[in-house]
């Protein structure tokens, strides 16, 4: 037995971590604040760097099964026409695996049946964390203690917050988001994005054939509307086919502000904890990168926790590794952003000329994300 390990939070991250720690013998338990496991969101995507992650614990063909390969896939202007375009079958023979894309519910269904049955704890929320013992007291006044606690308890991190008390936190990214399931319409649908001024429409395949969508629209922080369908109608009126139908299809409509961190954390470890996922590097959602960093935290946790100064090989590392990640979403952040027309112009026709030089120039932008292997 390598020791014993608590986990806050049963997220993406979390539960995966709880995973790699247990197949390295670990005694893992995982608290969650809240008081079910229904999962919040819609679809996610998974690089070829998560799916690598996920081939190292014995789950990558679990979570294939589940998801849906995405073929043509590209970026498009409002009116239709592509500005780049490639398919699941070029990017899987460069980097070895594909991007697929699966309900978030499901993979977490997943995980946590991967879990050691009675590992998980309900409605046990963390306020104190005490690194140097590895003790964590939580909101009934109830505390346990491992020889390692792993921050996993997202966003607004209260680990975070107390191991680190100087860092700002997270931000306002400057767009807001909608998210929408919807069954199949009669035309087809690509795993596309379509840029606008300011404005972003995902669209991607799930497995039993519905089809996610994801939206994001500059706006002030907190802004809502009485009736969010019809303001996601009214941002993207006039847009190509099929994206009107779809949003009329929709039965539920999430919206969320986008937040990330504030800045990089330096590290990501003190005394007894470590921090993942959002907790140690929320970032924007353009790169579909936030579960897929979540994974590989988890899979480089389990090799090397137990091992002499593993716990500061895994901060140097994955801080290095998640800054880097971020930075380059947030790079797109910031170009789906521009609604200045000239600006707009200029960033579509930059685009369009990198397309017509091929999908491998698109493609090899994305290899210092998607070409990942875990350490040795």
């Amino acid at each position: 037995m390598s020791g014993s390990a608590i986990v806050v939070g049963a997220g993406v991250g979390g539960l995966t971590a709880a995973i790699a720690l247990d197949r390295r013998g670990w005694d893992v338990r995982v608290y969650e604040r809240a008081y079910s496991m229904e999962a919040a969101g819609a679809g996610l995507a998974l690089g070829p760097n998560a799916l690598t992650a996920l081939d190292s614990i014995g789950l990558g063909e679990t979570v294939r099964g589940l998801s849906a390969l995405q073929g043509e896939a590209g970026i498009q202007r409002r009116n239709g026409r592509w500005l780049s375009r490639t398919s699941a079958e070029v990017a899987e023979e460069r980097f070895g695996n594909p991007t697929v894309v699966l309900h978030r519910a499901a993979l977490l269904d997943t995980l946590e049946s991967a879990v050691p049955d009675g590992a998980i704890t309900l409605g046990a929320e963390a306020t104190l964390v005490e690194p140097e013992f590895g003790r964590v007291v939580f909101a009934d006044g109830t505390s346990a203690k491992a020889d390692l606690v792993v921050g996993a308890d997202g966003l607004r991190s209260a680990i975070r917050a107390q191991i680190f008390p100087e860092h700002p936190g997270t931000a306002y990214a400057g767009v807001t988001s909608w998210r929408i399931v919807v069954n199949r319409p009669t035309s087809e649908v690509l795993a596309t994005e379509t840029w606008g001024r300011g404005k972003v429409f995902g669209t991607a395949v799930l497995a039993d054939g519905r089809i996610y969508c994801y939206a994001t629209a500059t706006a002030p922080a907190g802004e809502r509307a009485a009736d969010e369908k019809a303001e996601l109608a009214r941002q993207f009126a006039g847009w190509h086919d099929p994206i009107p139908a779809l949003i009329d299809a929709a039965d539920t409509v999430l919206r969320t502000d986008i937040h990330c961190l504030a800045r990089p954390l330096g590290r990501l470890s003190s005394g007894k904890v470590v921090l993942l996922g959002d907790a140690a590097h929320a970032m924007t959602p353009n790169l579909g990168q936030g579960a897929c960093q979540a994974i590989e935290d988890a899979v480089v946790l389990g090799q090397y926790a137990e091992k002499p100064g593993g716990l500061m090989l895994y901060s140097a590392e994955r801080a290095k590794r998640t800054a880097m990640v971020a930075k380059r979403s947030r790079r797109i952040t910031d170009l789906t952003s521009v609604s200045n027309p000239v600006g707009v112009a200029a960033r579509d026709t930059a685009m369009w000329l990198a397309g017509r030089l091929g999908p491998n120039l698109v493609l090899r932008q994305m290899e210092p994300v998607f070409n990942w292997r875990p350490p040795a």
